[in-house]
This record gives structure tokens, sequence and C-alpha cells, in this order.
């Protein structure tokens, strides 16, 4: 009986200390994520105009099918730039990057991936790991983007991405990641980053008329990337914000969970504390009885 108490009390410890833990990480979350989702606030509605100015522009021109960055060719090689974090204890947060990432290959690309044609480009150490270890085509060259999440950083692999493109390395890019909606909630998306998707025109809508200054081609040319580079920016920080808050719920749902383990092992530590109570005086009773005899 003493062995089952002290069993029970270092379990109990073990649990305390473990709950100190989720909740520090916790706390530490929802800092990061209200730095995160403010930047992600902000830069959303200026990064959707640029998006939907841009799908509108490769719509309507006259001769946008010329247009390199939205040119539609045989898709024989393709990029997947999947965004997902450098750590874990965020609940299915990677897991769900990873397997959206496996389902669009074998949904959209299979033909592309049996000739070994899919190039990953990993955003987060875990989605790398991950994807490695399923035999995927990985490269871990721009993995730690979020030890140092600045624009300049994003921009460099929105740049090489567009170069690979315009030279035939690769024929589409999808870019995945989870899309922030509240600290409890993610959407997680393939969005097609290249070519530039065009804007379906809906019957009987006008075509819009654009009066370009400069002139077309140049205009068109100095806009494009570097909204694109403003689009992958976005997702980045879409991503980081997701995480965070799913972090945050994951170790408040730890904590939660923590205190019924508590409440439960409590009421076993009890229970053997009253079984032991009554054994010693059974026995003394029964002690006594026997003097007395």
């Amino acid at each position: 009986m003493p062995g089952q108490l002290k069993e029970v009390r270092n379990r109990i410890s073990s649990v305390q200390s473990t709950q100190q833990i989720t909740k520090a990480m916790k706390m530490v979350s929802a800092a990061k994520l209200r730095r995160a989702q403010d930047a992600i606030l902000q830069m959303r509605p200026y990064a959707q105009k640029l998006q939907e100015m841009l799908s509108n522009i490769v719509s309507n021109i006259e001769g946008g099918a010329d247009i390199k960055l939205a040119a539609e060719r045989p898709v024989e090689k393709v990029l997947l730039i999947v965004i997902t974090s450098d750590r874990g204890l965020c609940g299915g947060y990677n897991a769900n990057i990873v397997k959206l990432a496996k389902q669009l290959v074998a949904d959209k690309y299979a033909s592309q991936f049996a000739k070994g044609n899919v190039t990953i480009w990993n955003l987060g150490k875990k989605g790398y790991e991950s994807l490695t270890r399923s035999g995927y085509k990985t490269t871990g060259t721009y993995r730690d983007i979020f030890l140092n999440l600045k624009f300049e950083n994003v921009q460099e692999i929105a740049q090489a991405a567009v170069k690979a493109f315009e030279n035939k390395e690769f024929d589409a890019v999808d870019i995945i990641y989870s899309e922030f909606k509240n600290a409890a909630t993610q959407r997680f998306v393939a969005e097609q980053f290249l070519p530039i998707p065009k804007v379906q025109q809906k019957k009987g809508a006008k075509k819009a008329d654009f009066i370009f200054e400069p002139e077309q081609d140049k205009l068109v040319a100095e806009l494009m990337p570097k909204i694109l580079n403003t689009q992958l920016y976005k997702a980045v920080l879409d991503a980081s914000a997701s995480e965070h808050g799913a972090r945050m719920t994951a170790m408040d749902k730890a904590s939660d969970n923590a205190n019924e383990l508590l409440k439960s092992l409590r009421i076993s530590y009890n229970r053997a504390r009253q079984a032991a109570i009554t054994t010693e005086l059974t026995e003394i009773v029964s002690g006594a009885a026997a003097l007395q005899g």
C-alpha cells in the first residue's frame, strides 16, 4: 500500500510539471500569435487586391497568352512550395499540410510524380523531414525561413521560383499552406502560383478596361514579379499565424487534459490513502482484541 501511494504521488508530480510546461508554452504562443495575427491582417487586404488586379490584367489585356509568367503549357515538371513549421506540439497542423501535399500529388500530378518530375521546396523543417521520409523529391534550401522571417528572404524564394518557371525548369508551381482564420481555425489550401491564374469572366460581363502608363509590356513585366513576391509573403505570414494559433490551442487543450488527469489521480490517491488508514486501524483493533483475549 505505501508503494502504491508513492507511485500515485509521483504521477501527480509528473502531471503537474507537464502542466506548467504546457501553460508556459500557451502563453508564449499567445504572445507570438498577437504579433503574427497583426502582420497577416494588415497584409491580407493589400495582397488580395494585388492578386485580383494581376489576374484581371492577365485575363483582359490583348496578347495575354504571350506573357511569360501567365503562359500555360503542357505540365511535365511540377514544383510544390510546402509551408510548415519548424517545431511540433501544434496539434495536427503540420500533419494536415503534409497530407494535403500528398493528396494534391496523388490527385493532380500522379503521372508527373511517377516520372520523378515533382519537386518540393520546403519552408519549415517539419514538412521537409516528413516528406523526405515518405520518399518525395524534396529540397531543404529554404527550410530555415522561419529562423529569420523577413520579406527579403521570402522574396528570394519567390524570385527563384519565377526564374525556374521562366527557364522552363517547371511548368507549374503550387503553394500549399494554412490560411489563418482565428486562433482555433485554419484552412489548409493549395493555390496555383504559376502560371498566374486568370479570372473566369462571367457571361455578359464587361471586359475590364485598363489604361497603361508607361507601355503595357513594360508595366506588366515590372509588376508581375513584385506582386508574386507579395503573394508568397502573404502565404508565409498566414502559415506563421496559423502555427502559433494551432500551438496555443493544442497547449490549452493539453492543460485542460492535465487538470482532468490530476482530478482522477487525486481521487485515486485519496482512495488508496483511505484504504491504507482503514487497514492500519483494522490491524490495531485486531491487535488490541488479541491482547484482551
